[in-house]
């Protein structure tokens, strides 16, 4: 039976070291990329006259399409692979999470391989923010109205 104190040695043996003055920077640079990416487009949307509630719609779809094609192409993965943290802004890192699973359970089918595995990473965070925002309504119906 292995202690905790060997467990440790042995994980940290076999955890390659960290480069956080490499990988910190490119995480915030990754990052930061995805934010401009996002406010371009909004800018573009904008020009085109479209109001700001809808500008902010078609920026999130145009980010979450992006996010999907990427995964979908095997690229995102090569992206987070150096950036790390930064590829986990919201919304991106959020359409990264539904579509992984449902690529690497295509073939199994779509009911029992996609349809049944596609939240699996994603789902806690859809019930308990969705959750979070229905007590949060409440609280403030109740209290603060």
């Amino acid at each position: 039976m292995v202690t905790p104190e060997e467990y440790s040695q042995m994980s940290k043996k076999a955890s390659p070291n960290s480069k956080s003055w490499i990988n910190i920077p490119l995480a915030f640079l990754i990052g930061g990329l995805i934010c401009t990416i996002g406010e371009v487009l909004m800018k573009i949307f904008l020009h085109y006259d479209f109001e700001k509630e809808s500008a902010g719609a078609w920026t999130s779809i145009c980010l979450v399409f992006l996010s999907a094609l990427l995964t979908g192409l095997g690229l995102y993965e090569k992206i987070a692979k150096r950036a790390g943290a930064g590829t986990l802004v919201p919304i991106t890192g959020f359409a990264n999470a539904v579509v992984s699973p449902a690529i690497e359970s295509k073939t199994e089918g779509f009911i029992l391989g996609v349809g049944a595995k596609i939240f699996t990473i994603a789902g806690p965070v859809i019930l308990y923010g969705t959750t979070a925002s229905v007590i949060y309504g409440l609280i403030y119906y109740l209290f603060i109205k």
